[in-house]
């Protein structure tokens, strides 16, 4: 049988089944044409947002999570309010810690706000403490540019009766434009919030919270920092890869959008 009697008998055979032949094969052109193009943005909006998701939050990284411990607590931004640059970063103190100690960050103004404490404490040492720092800010002497990562150490000391907590700290990062309120807590077991606040997990004591001396501080914030890159660079790896797998849909759904209207043409 010649191809033009092959192509004859499929056109009399689909027409035995479906009548209107002519509309049956644009609306499956159509269909074809729509779920192309349905991949296609689908691929580039995978490969553009994935990148966006992976540094969307304010990460936290202790060096020490032991109740009573010495913490040097590192966090870490890589982006503004919406492409706005960043001005300021002001971090909320949980209550039950009584003492931190901001670390200097080259290019921005650091201070402690003190907030009056809801019953006074004695210092170990006799004397009565009524205020603690309850906020530490960090100001930029120039705008943080979006997309620019830099982080900020706090050194604190972790509460001793504290295991098994959860510290948070909000976080308020003002913008040229805009702000972003990082705040909202995060609960085991269910979907995490749109704006949550970096915390830390207190661990139960090891029976070594003190008698550090300068180099282990100076070591536990080498440590911290790099777990934090090394966390920054796991992030980074994901987003490629998301973006590499939403680029390839794409390509397919193009390869697919030209050949459909190939066969539409023909």
């Amino acid at each position: 049988m010649s191809s033009r009697h092959s192509a004859a008998l499929a056109v009399a055979v689909t027409a035995a089944v479906h009548p209107n032949v002519e509309g049956f094969i644009m609306k499956i052109t159509r269909s074809t044409t729509a779920l192309t193009a349905s991949a296609l943005a689908a691929g580039v909006l995978l490969a553009l947002g994935a990148p966006l998701a992976a540094s969307a939050h304010v990460s936290a990284v202790p060096s020490s999570t032991a109740a009573g411990s010495s913490s040097v607590v590192t966090f870490a931004t890589s982006h503004g309010c919406e492409g706005s640059p960043t001005t300021s970063m002001a971090f909320t103190i949980p209550e039950s810690i009584a003492s931190v100690s901001p670390t200097i960050t080259p290019g921005w103004d650091v201070a402690k706000v003190a907030v009056d404490l809801a019953t006074p404490i004695d210092d170990g040492h006799g004397n009565e403490v009524t205020t603690r720092t309850g906020q530490i800010v960090y100001t930029a002497q120039t705008p943080l540019e979006d997309g620019f990562r830099t982080t900020f150490a706090l050194s604190v000391s972790l509460p001793a009766d504290a295991a098994g907590e959860t510290l948070e700290f909000p976080v308020l990062q003002t913008c040229e434009v805009g702000a972003n309120d990082w705040s909202d807590s995060t609960v085991e077991g269910e979907d995490e919030p749109a704006s949550p606040a970096p915390f830390i997990t207190v661990t139960a004591a090891t029976g070594d919270e003190h008698g550090h001396d300068a180099a282990a501080v100076v070591d536990t914030h080498d440590a911290a920092a790099d777990t934090t890159a090394a966390a920054a660079s796991s992030d980074d790896v994901l987003a490629r890869v998301l973006g590499v797998g939403g680029l390839a849909v794409g390509a397919v759904g193009i390869v697919l959008a030209v050949t459909a209207r190939r066969k539409q043409s023909a």
